[in-house]
């Protein structure tokens, strides 16, 4: 009888988690990001399980051509570049609906569904 030798490991990458099972079976699980929100041409989401590069509890942004990573629940441009007019009704977002996103941060990094949040108006 022939015996595999199985590698119990995983893989991560900026949208793939590789992860090989017991009986040497490969899964992908996309590590999608949902949108969370949209308004005045912001697109807002948050990412499954993303504690782990910037540590602490944020959303991405994207505007036009322009990304950026914005932490929660004080507003702070964490990564990326962002019109000021824009980067300030985000923020007025985030204060508005502080409780909801990190309703929505603590059920994103544990793989859970996140919520829907209300659009600024």
């Amino acid at each position: 009888m022939h015996k595999t030798k199985c590698i119990f490991d995983t893989a991560v990458s900026k949208y793939y988690m590789l992860v090989f099972n017991f009986s040497c079976v490969i899964f992908a699980i996309k590590l999608s990001m949902p949108t969370i929100s949209m308004f005045y041409g912001i697109i807002v989401r948050m990412f499954f399980f993303d504690n782990k590069e910037h540590k602490l509890p944020h959303i991405h942004v994207e505007y036009q051509d322009e990304k950026a990573v914005i932490g929660i629940p004080d507003g702070e441009l964490i990564a990326g570049n962002f019109p000021k007019p824009q980067l300030r009704l985000v923020q007025a977002w985030i204060v508005i609906h502080k409780e909801e996103l990190m309703a929505d941060w603590k059920l994103a990094v544990e793989g859970q569904n996140v919520f829907k949040i209300e659009a600024l108006k």
